[in-house]
């Protein structure tokens, strides 16, 4: 199998601006045109849990209070996968070119997170009309912004 190189283009900065998605000084001129997006994909890097054994678990006990028992890594939103990879589609409050900086309303990812790329959300592309879902997670949120008011923590087993 080939081995395959990514370098991150930025970092996840969590403190008192909020969230910033700060782009390294050589990719700032990929931001040119962003403007006018409301939302980007964020795709990041689990580092935290990058670890060789997290890597090799494929099955885990049910995360969720009513997911069956046992479940396949993929069929869960896990940073424990065999590439430790995430992503999360963020509401863009802010662009300063000059500085690299996307502030965002708010990311999944802790302070200093690797960021390996960012796409614009577009709906042609991003928006599924009329998802499904398993039977055991279909009372969740249907969107981003409901998500926000949801008991989340009453969802997890841990």
């Amino acid at each position: 199998m080939k081995t395959i190189q990514v370098n991150p283009v930025g970092t996840i900065r969590q403190g008192e601006k909020g969230t910033i998605l700060a782009v390294d000084k050589k990719y700032i001129p990929a931001l040119q045109e962003l403007e006018g997006f409301s939302h980007v994909n964020v795709l990041w890097w689990c580092h935290e849990f990058d670890q060789e054994e997290a890597r090799n678990i494929l099955e885990v006990e049910a995360p969720y209070k009513k997911a069956p028992d046992i479940m396949g890594i993929f069929a869960t939103r896990s940073p424990i996968r065999p590439n430790p990879i995430a992503l999360t589609a963020s509401q863009v409050i802010s662009i300063d070119h000059a500085a690299g900086m996307i502030q965002l309303a708010y990311i999944d990812a802790n302070d200093g997170t690797p960021v390996l790329d960012i796409k614009p959300y577009t709906p042609s592309i991003d928006r599924v009309e009329e998802p499904k879902v398993p039977d055991w997670c279909s009372h969740w949120p249907k969107s981003v912004e409901q998500s926000g008011d949801f008991d989340w923590a009453s969802e997890f087993n841990f």
